[in-house]
């Protein structure tokens, strides 16, 4: 064992001081003051809501708005799950290197997780719901609907909880998209000479190598970092495990609390959007005239609208097979993004959806001047030309040129703000979700990380280092629009540091923790194809 970090673990069977810190129940002032912000934003985010549902007079059945409360408490479930089950490896390292206490540490965290989903791009959101069957997406207000985001939320929330109760820092990414894949294999299974689409397995592909390669990120630099760090910096306490409870060094201290800042709030702004994206497709699919189109894209914005369309209309006339007859372009575009396969007519009918949709939104002259009646089909006809255009460019088929293809990203650009959009009651409601549920069941994750993971107790320069490790792989997945794993990418930076530091692994949880990740995806995808299967046999038909 290394010189400097021969602080060992508690044995089995006593008590720390800092077990004694993590029993301590929350002060009363604390509570009283997160009390009142979640009645206040819980409030605030349904006086929203109600006033979007009502601004137009009812649009839906009562059924229907049943419905719609019953899949928001999932949704936001699933993100209180999410929060105490990722989060807690936020704190883990400032409350075993007693940079926090630890009461104070969970509430610090929740704050900076619930301004990191306030701030949060939404592109990771929209990132998710693309990996879900095309026309379940279209028809999201069906019972087929209703049962895919109901099925993929419970089966995720069980697996979530499975793992949490075990203390095994397992992945909500890898649960999310295990569920996904199994209701979009589930929808393939039961409709097999229909057309219906089950995994777009590019998209899939582009998403698990981000929550591969990020684990590797994190063991591999954090193990890096921990060595750059013992030749740089001199000062020897930085590499030693706490002796009492008492805190580190005040710059030791404020790098780790400042990492800790930084991993809740790029959680937040990562992890926070998955849910997003599911409650959107609920809101668009019940009440699709609040939220079927971004009512804030007024009239200018509608003109430069109608002046791009031309632009990229003119672009796509270039490349249309002039043998190619069509019947419906929303038929042929979908039929195109179920199966990825161009034909002679999939030019011609981007073409005509982009005339299509110009003239109909120039017509009304902003978004919420569409018909009630109108909103969803143009909300549709607006993501079949997006996601036939991001086909395009990625299969690099029609062959544009520098200048055609800004003219197409632009035109897409315009095409995505006016559907993929998140109100700020939606941000406000996953972040109190989120934040609540970091502050309730933090401990069983945080032991495990703090504990369980190396042989000898977390240094300061460990802690240091996996943090900003996982901080930075974090916010740069958020700026990529891809979704990450802050479980897989902290605990492996943890491990990282323990095999740099010739600390040693307990290699009983490592293996424990591994059989989870393995079988995250599978299980998640048997319950959620499960699920579906049962709750479409019950949903109304249409």
């Amino acid at each position: 064992m290394n010189e400097g970090t021969s602080a060992v673990l508690t044995p089995p069977g006593k008590t720390s001081l800092l077990d004694q810190k993590m029993n301590k129940k929350q002060g009363k002032v604390p509570m009283i003051i997160f009390g009142l912000v979640l009645v206040g934003g819980i409030g605030w985010a349904a006086s929203q809501l109600l006033g979007d549902l009502f601004a137009n007079g009812r649009t839906a059945s009562a059924m229907a708005y049943f419905l719609l409360g019953i899949a928001l408490l999932i949704a936001l479930g699933f993100e209180f799950v999410n929060g105490f089950h990722d989060t807690a490896n936020a704190v883990a390292t400032v409350i075993y290197t007693h940079s926090l206490e630890p009461h104070i540490a969970v509430m610090w965290s929740g704050m900076w997780n619930l301004i990191g989903v306030l701030l949060s791009s939404g592109a990771v959101a929209f990132a998710v719901v693309s990996l879900l069957p095309v026309e379940l997406i279209l028809k999201v207000g069906s019972g087929a609907g209703f049962a895919m985001v109901f099925a993929l939320l419970v089966s995720a929330i069980l697996w979530n909880l499975s793992t949490w109760w075990y203390g095994l820092p397992a992945s909500s990414s890898h649960t999310l998209i295990g569920s996904i894949i199994g209701v979009g294999v589930a929808n393939q299974l039961m409709s097999p000479t229909s057309g219906t689409t089950g995994v777009d397995w590019s998209q899939v592909g582009k998403v698990f190598q981000a929550l591969l390669v990020s684990p590797v990120v994190g063991f591999v630099f954090s193990g890096l970092l921990l060595l750059l760090f013992k030749v740089m910096i001199k000062d020897p306490r930085l590499f030693e495990a706490p002796k009492t409870d008492a805190p580190p060094p005040f710059w030791i201290r404020g790098l780790l609390v400042l990492t800790c800042t930084g991993v809740s709030f790029a959680h937040g702004s990562n992890d926070g959007q998955k849910g997003m994206g599911l409650i959107m497709l609920i809101l668009i699919g019940t009440v699709p005239t609040a939220y079927a189109l971004n009512h804030a894209v007024g009239y200018s914005q509608v003109q430069d609208f109608v002046a791009v369309s031309e632009q990229a209309a003119k672009v796509l006339s270039a490349h249309v097979d002039s043998n190619a007859v069509m019947d419906d372009p929303r038929a042929d575009l979908t039929e195109y993004l179920q199966t990825k396969k161009e034909t002679p007519t999939t030019v011609l009918a981007e073409r005509q959806m982009i005339l299509e949709i110009e003239h109909e939104v120039g017509y009304y002259k902003t978004l919420k001047g569409v018909p009630a009646k109108q909103q969803s089909n143009v909300r549709n006809d607006m993501y079949i030309s997006s996601e036939a255009l991001r086909l395009f460019a990625k299969s690099k088929q029609p062959a544009f040129n520098a200048d055609e293809a800004a003219v197409i990203a632009n035109y897409k650009k315009k095409l995505d703000l006016a559907t993929k959009f998140i109100p700020t009651w939606v941000k406000v409601a996953v972040a109190i979700a989120l934040g609540l549920g970091t502050m309730v069941g933090w401990k069983r994750i945080v032991v495990t990380v703090g504990e369980k993971i190396g042989k000898t107790h977390l240094t300061y320069a460990q802690g240091a280092s996996a943090e900003l490790v996982a901080m930075c792989t974090i916010l740069a997945a958020d700026g990529f629009g891809l979704p990450v794993s802050t479980t897989h990418v902290l605990s492996s930076g943890v491990a990282g540091t323990m095999m740099a530091n010739k600390s040693g692994l307990q290699w009983s949880t490592i293996r424990n923790i591994a059989a989870a990740w393995v079988f995250t995806l599978p299980v998640a995808a048997l319950m959620s194809a499960g699920l579906f299967w049962v709750l479409v046999q019950f949903a109304p038909k249409g």
